[in-house]
């Protein structure tokens, strides 16, 4: 369609095997589907927990535009010391006040489309942060000053509660995508006409797993509650995520489509 921007997402980059992943199968995703910009969850893209400035600065190569996070942002503390170096790099918004580095970003793609980016961290069975949806309304109001084209990366475990983000930001921004627990859900549709959803977008990394990490490492622990180092697997490398498009104009999805490819 004429005056459209298209935005992929990855979900979820789990350590080096979901690096590999994003290497291996974004040149070919960008060339068939043509999108003017490309955001990726990098939250556990290094060792499977957090992110470097090296790992960031990595993705940044392979043609990701804006990263965003989670809470595990703060896993590796070096991150800490480098978040005014990470430009494209985006923390939870509703992180307490002092956190450094910014809860939302505005990218402008090579048409001079802006996109207004943020994200937001979910409180149910998580930490205890500021309220997502007072503080999100209040990004997509500042955001929307700018531009009518908005992406919220929603970064939570209950269901429930990327289902009442989307529906509360509903006709206000182009998208609510949900990260976090690592399992692509099959309920991508739009809100009110106007903006993309989905529960969660998935994951990019090693699928023979248990949400990315090793199974046997994972059962043990369920089986003796006795605390361990988890590792990140590295078979059965998928690509998951969500391809947009949108009335650059208005700010109106008019598509979405779950992508999920594999490795070989």
């Amino acid at each position: 369609m004429a005056n459209s921007t298209k935005i992929l997402f990855i979900g979820d980059i789990i350590g080096k095997p979901g690096r590999k992943a994003v290497r291996t199968l974004l040149p070919d995703i960008l060339a068939r589907h043509r999108p003017d910009m490309v955001i990726a969850n990098g939250e556990n893209s290094a060792g499977g927990f957090g992110i470097t400035l090296e790992v960031y600065e990595e993705l940044l190569k392979f043609n990701v535009d804006v990263i965003t996070s989670g809470n595990h942002i703060w896993d590796r503390k070096e991150i800490l010391e480098s978040m005014d170096r990470a430009e494209r790099l985006v923390r939870p918004a509703n992180d307490p006040g002092g956190s450094p580095g910014k809860g939302s970003i505005i990218f402008e793609c090579p048409s001079g489309v802006k996109v207004g980016v943020v994200n937001l961290c979910g409180r149910v069975f998580m930490e205890a942060l500021d309220c997502p949806f007072r503080v999100g309304l209040e990004y997509v109001e500042r955001l929307r000053k700018e531009t009518p084209l908005i992406f919220v990366d929603m970064h939570a475990e209950a269901t429930s509660e990327k289902a009442a983000m989307g529906w509360y930001l509903a006709g206000k921004v182009l998208a609510v995508i949900g990260s976090h627990t690592h399992v692509q859900t099959s309920d991508e549709r739009i809100l009110n006409g106007r903006t993309a959803y989905i529960t969660d977008a998935g994951m990019t990394g090693p699928t023979d797993s248990i949400i990315g990490i090793e199974k046997e490492l994972v059962i043990k622990r369920f089986l003796t509650q006795v605390p361990a180092k988890f590792e990140v697997a590295e078979k059965g490398l998928e690509f998951q995520g969500v391809l947009i498009e949108a009335d650059s104009e208005s700010g109106r999805a008019v598509r979405i489509e779950r992508i999920k490819e594999r490795v070989g």
